[in-house]
């Protein structure tokens, strides 16, 4: 195939796209072109829910493939191409005339990304952040879906954001949808919120060990608590241990799935030194979601996939989600032969989660009493995708965050400092991890709980955040705090090649983002010193 051109992540080359046979992140130009042709056939299908009867089963395909696209998600040329042969096979099933039609509209045909990726700036930066925002935002609804809560509005809105992208719309058209995704995915995050409480119970803060036990044990990835239930489930009394890496590790503060004793902590630290991490681990892996990098051959032969995640060669565990071939290879291995203690990136030797916002706000009364006295002079909301190994901007602006301070973190990014002791202000502590990236939301309620307390905004609070993006839901993220009009948020470590300067000017002009500078620099802003 062709060259590729992709840049919707953080890494992508240059600032500005990778252009050649293989991306930053390990995808080949045959994956990336294919995934191009699953966007432009998924439009295809949105066009053809304008005018048809779609079922729980076509937005649950349209939500599974966006999901697919995602970086580092799938790597698999086979599932792509098999993600598009079923979306064409359920567009024709909601036009079926469309085929045989001797004088052809093309108004359900397929959306040739070229076009895109050729359009005029402006309009091609709009489009980008509807359609990264949509993509981030399907890691979510599937999500939910999985655990059976869905809704329609918000699976219609795929469509609509869809269909919008292959349309020939102006910028006055197009910028007030790439709020909606906004706040859609307010909602969505709210669904996969009450999805997660209600079957797993509201998380409680809870000290993780870094240590791994002697014997048997499965490290799982990602973010899908259901895949987390149902493998400490076939894992009771089988003498495996399971482990949490990157974004799984806020599973620890879900009561029910704090019950299977087999639960023992957290292997490694954030999902860019998997490859050294994982070298001659003697212990299988279990990617549910992102982040999947292309394994080493150390460790190849050990890594196992679900759900939408795919690579070559990779083996995959079915919609059956038996286990059961994960479970005895892990036995096979049989682990270490003595305990082994590891330490976080700073030799933190603990980490703590669950600090959600049932959590939080069950000691709002203190919080707002440390405030009101100047025990608590600011906040911060320090989180995000962390990215290369070389990036240390949550972790410098946290290491020089005065004492008087209290920093809220969320997804990967924490890894750079979760092992730090801050000390506490009154009891509270100065570290409060959140949970996963879409635990944005209980961020969100924390800061319109205290907005409330202060009878203020959000805006007024002494509330400051700093992001660290990397893939596409933080895209959807951001275009969230936008909805709810959240100003001064500084984003880094570089700003998304797909942000084109009048965009970009847009943005500072009416809600003052930025892009991060250095950590000294953005306190002394933040803080108004």
């Amino acid at each position: 195939m062709d060259n590729m051109f992709c840049y919707q992540c953080e890494q992508t080359a240059g600032c500005s796209g990778c252009t050649g046979s293989r991306g930053v992140c390990g995808k080949t130009a045959d994956v990336a072109n294919l995934q191009d042709v699953l966007t432009g056939a998924l439009i295809g299908l949105a066009r053809a829910t304008t005018n048809a009867q779609p079922t729980k089963d076509t937005w649950h395909l349209m939500i599974s493939a966006l999901f697919a696209t995602l970086t580092n998600v799938n790597f698999s040329a086979e599932d792509i191409e098999t993600f598009t042969r079923r979306v064409h096979e359920e567009t024709r099933r909601l036009v079926p005339d469309c085929g045989c039609c001797q004088n052809p509209c093309g108004h359900n045909d397929d959306y040739d990304m070229r076009k895109l990726w050729s359009a005029q700036e402006d309009i091609r930066s709009l489009k980008s952040l509807i359609l990264f925002g949509v993509r981030g935002m399907a890691a979510y609804a599937h999500h939910a879906y999985v655990l059976g809560y869905e809704d329609e509005t918000l699976s219609r809105f795929f469509a609509k954001a869809l269909f919008a992208v292959g349309e020939d719309w102006g910028m006055e058209a197009l910028l007030p949808l790439v709020l909606e995704v906004g706040e859609k995915n307010l909602a969505c995050m709210a669904l996969l919120d009450r999805a997660n409480t209600e079957t797993f119970g509201n998380p409680v803060p809870t000290q993780v060990p870094l240590t791994v036990e002697k014997g048997p044990f499965i490290v799982v990835s990602g973010h899908d608590l259901r895949d987390l239930k149902l493998l400490l489930e076939q894992t009771d009394g089988k003498g495996v241990n399971i482990y949490t890496h990157g974004e799984m590790l806020p599973a620890h503060g879900y009561p029910e799935l704090k019950k299977h004793p087999q639960l023992k902590g957290n292997f490694g630290t954030a999902w860019q030194s998997q490859q050294k991490e994982f070298q001659n681990i003697p212990a299988p892996v279990l990617f549910t979601t992102n982040c999947l990098m292309p394994p080493k051959d150390s460790y190849a032969d050990r890594v196992y996939t679900t759900s939408v995640v795919g690579y070559p060669g990779m083996q995959h565990i079915g919609k059956d989600k038996d286990f059961s071939s994960l479970i005895e290879h892990a036995i096979r291995l049989g682990g270490y032969p003595e305990n082994q203690s590891f330490t976080g990136i700073n030799g933190g030797t603990t980490v703590t989660t669950g600090f959600a916002a049932n959590a939080v706000l069950s000691v709002a009364p203190q919080v707002i009493d440390a405030v009101k006295s100047g025990a608590i002079r600011h906040f911060f909301l320090v989180g995000g995708c962390d990215g290369a190994p070389g990036q240390k901007l949550l972790y410098r602006v946290c290491k020089k965050a005065p004492k008087d301070t209290v920093i809220l973190t969320l997804a990967c990014g924490k890894y750079r400092f979760n092992d730090l002791d801050l000390g506490t202000i009154g009891g509270i502590p100065r570290l409060l991890d959140i949970g996963q990236c879409n635990d944005a939301y209980s961020a969100i309620r924390i800061a319109l709980a205290l907005a409330d307390a202060f009878h203020c905004s959000v805006n007024e609070l002494p509330l400051s955040m700093v992001l660290s993006w990397y893939e596409q839901k933080a895209v959807a993220i951001l275009l969230t705090l936008l909805h709810l009009g959240i100003e001064n948020i500084r984003l880094g470590p570089t700003l998304p090649a797909f942000v084109s300067p009048n965009v970009l000017s847009y943005l500072a002009e009416h809600y003052h983002l930025a892009p991060t500078t250095t950590p000294e620099e953005d306190l002394q802003t933040l803080l108004g010193a």
